[in-house]
């Protein structure tokens, strides 16, 4: 029988009646025959409470590491109830907060963003292993860890997140299971959309994207640590169960998503470029040269944009027969000047789920590009990824150098 681990985030111990479902539901898997980590952030707000007060009382003139020891304190006093209810119905329980010396979560020393030390997590968690074998069930703070030197780290916002999956990979869990006030991932913010409606499967990239640009479902971060092999779903606590069925993270394609990477386009990429006078302010010009561009299959692989041009990268092979038809657009559009079939390209692109936390990473990327006197064409990013257009004829050199940067 495999590991569960159950993370259960501040709302759904947001107070006495939650504590006691959430507990139960976990109780009630343990009585299935099934082996149950469970990773309980602080109680709802908790955290940003404290955060208030230190800032009123000290003027934020406190250290990383003593604002870190002031907010773990909110995750301890939850696993030390949410453990004691667990006992209260009947089941052994231990929690682990960063004073127990078995605390299993090793990180750097960087008090409030903290970087984990894998390998010897990994290794502490042979100690949770013979816990759970030996019928206690495990109740750890989310959000903590330990450095070194025996110091309290936190490892950010969303880190109950982080914790769940780490546990989940370092465990060979067969499943992680994320208790949250929602039923699962929505199609978008239903407090915003009334038409909204919760997705039965999400894949891992899809949810990482969801989350960079402002879902506040899971942390993306998270996902790093999320193995094609373990189950995972978003649960509401509202079900008070841990069966039931919510959004499925589906995931990733291989454990090469675990890692950073560059891929180069393999084939030549052409630049279109439609001109015209602020464009930008015109409605539904883009939508006309993204529309033509579809209706005769033509794939785009980037736009930019600027006040006066919009560009389109597509396949060289296809470059002529798009050229063609944006030249008709641009004949019928009194918005639109003229247009311009570029030079051959090469994209590559470069994904890493560090790149959230990672400042200057765009620097960081194409400074060897500049050492080496290769002209970047067009960029783009996002949180987890950075697109580079250069010259075709630079195009393995430039892959090769991004390459070495990711070493």
């Amino acid at each position: 029988m495999g590991i569960i681990v159950a993370k259960f985030g501040g709302t759904s111990v947001g107070n006495g009646e939650r504590i006691r479902k959430a507990a139960q539901s976990v109780v009630n898997e343990y009585m299935k025959g099934k082996k149950v980590v469970v990773v309980v952030s602080a109680i709802n707000k908790t955290t940003d409470e404290f955060s208030d007060v230190v800032e009123t009382a000290t003027g934020n003139a406190i250290t990383d590491k003593q604002l870190a020891e002031v907010l773990s304190m909110g995750e301890m006093t939850s696993v030390r109830i949410f453990s004691s209810t667990i006992e209260s119905l009947g089941v052994k329980s231990e929690y682990l907060d960063p004073y127990k010396d078995n605390w299993p979560i090793i990180t750097d020393n960087k008090f409030l963003s903290a970087k984990v030390d894998i390998k010897t997590t990994a290794e502490k968690l042979n100690q949770i292993k013979k816990m759970v074998d030996e019928g206690i069930i495990p109740v750890i703070c989310g959000f903590l860890g330990k450095d070194e030197s025996g110091h309290i780290t936190t490892l950010g916002r969303g880190g109950s997140d982080i914790t769940a999956f780490l546990l989940g990979h370092c465990l060979n869990a067969e499943e992680v299971i994320i208790v949250t006030d929602v039923g699962g991932v929505m199609s978008t913010d239903p407090n915003k959309l009334q038409t909204a409606r919760k997705l039965d499967k999400i894949s891992v990239e899809e949810m990482r994207d969801l989350a960079t640009h402002g879902a506040q479902v899971l942390h993306p971060y998270a996902l790093k640590y999320k193995d094609p092999k373990i189950d995972a779903k978003i649960i509401g606590y509202d079900h008070g169960d841990l069966s039931a069925p919510g959004t499925e993270i589906m995931g990733p394609s291989s454990n090469e998503e675990l890692l950073k990477s560059a891929t180069l386009n393999s084939d030549p990429i052409s630049v279109i470029a439609v001109v015209g006078e602020e464009i930008l302010t015109k409605t539904g010009i883009l939508a006309k040269i993204t529309d033509t561009l579809a209706e005769h299959k033509i794939n785009i692989y980037g736009i930019s944009t600027g006040q006066n041009s919009i560009t389109v990268f597509v396949n060289k092979a296809e470059s002529e027969h798009g050229h063609e038809v944006l030249h008709d657009v641009v004949v019928e559009t009194d918005e639109l000047s003229s247009l311009s079939l570029g030079r051959e390209i090469a994209m590559i692109t470069v994904a890493s789920q560090d790149f959230i936390d990672t400042p200057g990473v765009i620097t960081e990327i194409t400074e060897p590009l500049q050492k080496n006197d290769i002209n970047i064409v067009e960029i783009s990013s996002s949180q987890t990824s950075v697109v580079i257009f250069v010259d075709w004829n630079d195009g393995r050199k430039a892959y090769e150098l991004v390459k070495g940067v990711l070493k």
